[in-house]
C-alpha cells in the first residue's frame, strides 16, 4: 500500500508497506545497512517504521527507490538471499533501466562453485552475455577489467562440462612480455609461461575444489595453455576460452578462431584499451571487431564501467584513467 504527499520543501514523500516482517528485516539489512546503501546511492531519505518505509526526496528519486525496494522484496519472496553487494547492483541496474527485472537477472543460475556459491549475472550486460554464450558458437566479451567477462565464461564452461554438453574445456591466454622477458624467467618453458596463466588457474580453483581441478587437469579434460600452443590443433566437443585477447596479434587471433571444430564453442574476452603488444603491432581483438562484425553465428557483447563488479573503487579508478587518456588525446592539453 502506497501513500504520497508533498512536504513543505517541495520534495515528495511516499510510504510503502511490506506485509512480511521477517522479509522486511532482510530487505533493510543488518542495522539497516541496505537502506543506508540506497540512501547513499540515490540521494533519498528513508525512514523505517514497523512494516512501513517512508521515502523522501525528489520525485524521480522517490519513484526509483520505490521500484528498487519492491523488486528487492520480490527477490526475497522467491527465497533469494540478499547481500549488500546485491543492493548496490540493484541500484545500478534499475537506475540505468527503469524497466529492468531483477529476478530475470539475479535468479539466472549459471553454476554452483565448490564454495557452494551460486554464480549469477549481476548486470543487464552480463545477462546478455550469458544468453549470447548459450545461443551463439563464438562470442566476444569486450570491456574493462572487473566486468566478469572471463569468470562468467568459465562458469558457463564448467556448467557445460558437468552437463556433458562438451567433453573438454580449454583455457588459453597470450604470454605477452609486459615489462619482463620470458628468457630471463627461471625454469623450463612451462614454468616460464605459468605466471601468465595464473589468473585462469585462480578462477578455476574458485569454481571447484583443488583436488577435482587437479584431477581434471591431469586427465586433460581441462587444459590451461598459452595461446601459441593452440597452433595446428582442431578442438571438437570443446568449450574454448581466450582470455586477454587484446594481447593476441592478428595472426594469433585468426589461428585461434580457426581451431574450432564440431560441437564446440569459443568465448574471446579482452579490453581493447589495455594492450601490451609492442608498438606497431595491431591487436587481433581490435581487428576482429571490424573484420567479423555482421557474420551470423558470431556475437559481440560490450561491457562498460557500469558492469564492474569488483570493489566499488575499481569504477572510480577506470573513470580516472579514462579522463587522463581523454586529456592526452586533446591537442595542446597538458596533464
Amino acid at each position: 500500500m502506497n501513500k504520497s504527499d508533498m512536504t513543505d520543501d517541495s520534495t515528495v514523500s511516499r510510504r510503502i508497506c511490506f506485509p512480511d516482517y521477517e522479509l522486511m528485516r532482510s530487505l533493510c539489512g543488518e542495522h539497516n545497512t541496505h537502506l543506508g546503501l540506497i540512501e547513499g546511492r540515490v540521494g533519498v531519505s528513508l525512514d523505517l517504521r514497523g512494516n512501513e518505509i517512508r521515502i523522501k526526496g525528489r520525485d524521480w528519486e522517490v519513484e526509483l527507490t520505490e521500484k528498487i525496494l519492491k523488486q528487492l522484496y520480490g527477490l526475497l519472496e522467491s527465497d533469494y538471499p540478499l547481500y549488500p553487494s546485491d543492493v548496490e547492483y540493484a541500484v545500478r541496474i534499475v537506475s540505468g533501466d527503469r524497466s529492468a527485472d531483477l529476478k530475470t537477472i539475479f535468479k539466472e543460475e549459471i553454476f554452483i562453485s565448490s564454495k557452494k556459491k551460486t554464480i549469477t549475472p549481476k548486470t543487464i550486460n552480463q545477462k546478455n552475455y550469458i544468453d549470447s554464450i548459450r545461443k551463439f558458437d563464438i562470442v566476444f566479451g569486450i570491456g574493462p577489467a572487473g566486468t566478469g567477462k572471463t569468470y562468467l565464461a568459465m562458469a558457463m564452461a564448467m556448467s557445460s562440462l558437468i552437463k556433458k554438453e562438451i567433453h573438454r574445456v580449454v583455457l588459453a591466454r597470450p604470454a605477452v612480455e609486459a615489462g619482463e622477458h620470458l628468457g630471463f624467467l627461471p625454469g623450463d618453458l612451462y614454468e616460464k609461461v605459468n605466471p601468465y596463466l595464473r589468473p585462469l588457474y585462480d578462477a578455476l580453483h574458485d569454481m571447484m575444489s583443488f583436488e577435482n581441478a587437479s584431477r581434471l587437469l591431469e586427465q586433460g579434460v581441462i587444459e590451461v595453455a598459452p595461446l601459441a600452443f593452440m597452433r595446428g590443433r582442431t578442438l571438437n566437443d570443446s568449450f574454448v576460452i581466450l582470455d586477454e585477447a587484446q594481447n593476441a596479434t592478428s595472426e594469433q587471433m585468426k589461428m585461434f578462431l580457426t581451431r574450432l571444430g564440431f560441437s564446440s564453442k569459443a568465448v574471446i574476452t579482452g579490453d581493447v584499451t589495455q594492450t601490451d603488444l609492442p608498438k606497431g603491432k595491431t591487436s587481433g581483438l581490435v581487428e576482429a571487431k571490424e573484420t567479423l562484425k555482421g557474420i551470423q553465428g558470431i556475437q559481440f557483447v560490450y561491457f562498460s564501467r557500469e558492469d564492474v563488479i569488483r570493489h566499488r573503487l575499481v569504477q572510480d579508478i577506470i573513470d580516472a584513467y579514462e579522463k587522463m587518456e581523454n586529456l592526452r588525446e586533446r591537442p595542446g592539453k597538458a596533464i
